[in-house]
Order: structure tokens, then sequence, then C-alpha cells
């Protein structure tokens, strides 16, 4: 079994989405190919609800991972809801961790959760550095990489955040 985690850019440009969900079913094709599968996200808007579909497509099993008590009634927005309820009824756990609110703590919370299951971490970003607030994609890409844990970095090319 491999367990994989995702981290990654929400906002992603609408002509990056096929490109990177594309870049996500090859990548996680060669790990569904050779035993199970298991898919650890956040599932927020963008890059870890490309690759928690690709997850479930690749015949994997998706583990959610919700920051915050009202992470869902106050974080999620309506263009993302019905794909965030999608999401989470497809999960064979949701584990919604104990903050009340979703804030920096929240999600850095969250991320350590993420890093604490991975086998792997497979990050959807473009290579730019923290941005010092902390729980962002490259603060996560590092604690990954301290905790000695591969990062597989998935950045195809024409991929790009909204500006």
């Amino acid at each position: 079994m491999t367990t994989i985690a995702v981290t990654g850019h929400m906002d992603l440009t609408e002509d990056s989405v096929p490109l990177v969900r594309n870049a996500l079913d090859v990548l996680l094709k060669q790990y569904a190919d050779h035993g199970e599968l298991v898919g650890v996200s956040c599932i927020a808007k963008g890059a870890d609800s490309l690759f928690a579909e690709a997850v479930l497509a690749a015949g994997g099993r998706l583990s959610v991972v919700i920051p915050s008590q009202d992470y869902r009634q106050n974080k999620v927005k309506p263009d993302h809801a019905a794909l965030f309820d999608r999401l989470v009824q497809a999960a064979e756990e949701v584990l919604v961790l104990p903050h009340e609110t979703a804030n920096r703590h929240a999600y850095e919370a969250a991320n350590a959760e993420l890093i604490e299951r991975a086998d792997r971490l497979v990050a959807v970003w473009n290579g730019d550095p923290p941005s010092g607030k902390g729980g962002g994609t490259a603060d996560t890409v590092l604690e990954a990489q301290a905790a000695g844990i591969p990062v597989d970095v998935v950045w195809p090319d024409g991929a790009a955040r909204v500006d």
C-alpha cells in the first residue's frame, strides 16, 4: 500500500486544470498499478480536489482531512461546494480537525496530518518559495522534505496560477 498526500495551489487558471489533472492521472497510475493506493487530501479547490478525483479515478481510496469545524460552511465557495460534498461522500475516511475556525493554525495542523500519514507527497507547485504566511504549498514541501518524505512536483508545461 502506498499513501500519497497532496499539497498544491488553489488558484490554478482554467487552462491549467486539464494539464494538471492529466499529469496527476499519469503519476498516480504507476502507484495504483503496483498495489493499493490511498490518497490523502484536504479537498480544497484546485490541486487538492484534482488530486482527490485522480486518486478515485485510479481506483484508489480517498482519505479527507478537513482543517476545521467551520471549514465547509465558511471556506468552501459556492462554485466548489458540489465537488467538495461529492468528494466527502466518496471518501473512505473523513477526519475533521478539532479547530473551531479555519485559520493559519488549522491549515498548518492539516498539513502536519497529511505529512504524518504520507509515504510520499505530491506537490502541484510552481516552485515559488514560501510566502512567509505559513501553511502554504512551499511550506508543506519543505516540511515533507525535512521529514524525509519523497516529494513529486507536478507543474506541467503551460500550467499557471491566476494573477
